[in-house]
């Protein structure tokens, strides 16, 4: 029988470590030879009281949640699910459950009592992406597919009402709601050009940066008050853009990656690579930034070589390595299910705890993905 089930236990993997470079007290928080990350960078993984991590882990065998006491309480397994979107976790406001959402349904978990419940189904067949909550914390939306077609759908948090809001022609990554109006939502298409907005009602569909596969937009998200959005142009500069007047100022120039802001829309937190210097924490204001810590994680992908698109040529290669690999009958651990962004627990994918003191990552520099906790010097 299994030891991986609904609501086992499993003793404190923690450990604590510094810093070589910058000081910074550095809490392991799982040590399991198994893929183990935070959930997705633009929402927290800590719940607001801050006592408790949530986390997705592969260590039965298949991706569930997770949740560990912070920082060395025992781990206890919230989920036993079959098709679960290991990036999906959004924890509620109040910190009572987790969102996520499994093959064409978005659902919830009780932390405590680990009751789940049903938020929304949008059919058999289908594929939903990560959660992201409106602010008031009553609308998720989510990425989907139907019937091999992309598109956007949404749903009131209590279950009263889902709906599609889009179905488009191009491939959909992280809708997510305006901070201070959950009738507005951003979304990246690919290819370029990558940010758009449209109303829930899906209505107002618009291009806020026209800008072709020669700008290499990535991971933008709102910042403060939503007038702004951050963007990266890999690997050149952290920007922002508009809302409203489309203007685009440059925060700094760097190779900023993947980019989550405080709440204020103050500062900027963002992994690194090629070169890796180390998670950093950037000022919107003046572009002046530090380093937090250094996670050296794999960080694979050919994409990020380059400062363009991929391209046909690109994915091509990459099925052709995929099915050489397949064929040398490799473990689920040791396949590179993506060689052109690279498999995603790779990469450190930063996000600020809800007091921004701390912050948490994932890096595989000891084999396997782990996750950590990183102190802000």
């Amino acid at each position: 029988m299994s030891i991986f089930r609904k609501g086992a236990r499993f003793p404190s993997e923690h450990q604590r470590l510094r810093d070589e470079q910058t000081g910074a007290v550095i809490h392991q928080l799982t040590n399991h030879p198994s893929i183990n990350v935070n959930l997705y960078f633009l929402n927290y993984s800590f719940t607001p009281d801050k006592k408790t991590v949530v986390f997705t882990s592969y260590r039965s065998g298949k991706p569930n949640l997770f949740k560990a006491a912070f920082p060395d309480g025992e781990i206890v397994q919230l989920t036993d699910s079959d098709g679960l979107h290991a990036y999906s976790g959004c924890i509620s406001l109040d910190g009572s459950e987790v969102f996520f959402t499994r093959q064409g349904a978005i659902l919830a978990v009780h932390l405590d009592s680990l009751r789940e419940r049903q938020v929304a189904s949008f059919g058999e067949g289908s594929q939903l992406g990560e959660c992201s909550l409106s602010a008031s914390g009553q609308w998720i939306v989510t990425a989907a597919k139907r019937n091999g077609k992309p598109g956007i759908v949404a749903a009131r948090t209590d279950g009263a009402e889902a709906r599609v809001v889009l179905e488009w022609d191009r491939t959909i990554i992280h809708p997510q709601f305006h901070p201070r109006d959950e009738t507005l939502i951003e979304f990246a298409g690919d290819p370029a050009p990558r940010m758009h907005v449209i109303q829930r009602d899906g209505t107002g569909l618009r291009c806020l940066h026209p800008h072709d596969n020669n700008e290499f937009v990535v991971h933008e998200t709102f910042l403060g008050d939503g007038d702004w959005l951050a963007f990266a142009v890999w690997p050149k500069a952290l920007r922002r853009i508009h809302l409203k007047t489309g203007e685009v100022r440059t925060i700094a120039e760097f190779n900023s990656w993947h980019i989550t802001p405080n709440k204020a829309g103050t500062k900027i937190l963002c992994d690194t690579v090629h070169p890796d210097i180390g998670v950093q924490i950037v000022d919107v204001a003046t572009g002046g930034r530090r380093t937090v810590c250094h996670p050296h994680a794999t960080s694979q992908g050919s994409q990020w070589k380059t400062s363009r698109y991929a391209v046909a040529e690109d994915w091509a290669r990459a099925a052709q390595q995929q099915a050489a690999e397949k064929s040398k009958a490799l473990s689920w651990m040791e396949m590179k299910v993506d060689t052109v962004y690279g498999p995603q627990w790779t990469h450190p994918h930063p996000s600020f705890s809800p007091d921004e003191r701390m912050v948490i990552y994932t890096s595989d520099a000891g084999g396997h993905p782990q996750v950590y906790v990183a102190e802000v010097p």
